[in-house]
């Protein structure tokens, strides 16, 4: 299992793209030296710091023809990488 799942690409991440901090979303129990070591190689750049986030998963619910429909969205881990000044990520540059 990759330590990386996804970048997230969202306005308020590219806002902080611009200074140097990119958000990953990264497998659940993965730690923040890992996270580190897999965006360098991934990258090929020098990570400063890592702050991780768990985002739990909210209950969501919607009427249908066959009544009420339950369930909950997914817990995930976030990750906002900051890169050493002059560094940086082209997540389009494969495009």
């Amino acid at each position: 299992m990759s330590v990386l799942v996804k970048p997230i690409v969202t306005e308020k991440s590219q806002a902080a793209n611009a200074k140097g901090k990119y958000a990953f979303e990264v497998a659940m129990k993965s730690n923040k030296i890992e996270i580190a070591k897999a965006v360098e190689k991934m990258y090929g750049v020098t990570v400063e710091s890592v702050n991780t986030i768990r985002q739990i998963g909210k209950k969501k619910s919607r009427m249908t023809k066959a009544g009420v429909s339950s369930g909950k969205t997914a817990t995930i881990k976030k990750a906002l990488v900051t890169l050493a000044e002059g560094e940086l990520i082209d997540f389009y540059a494969e495009l």
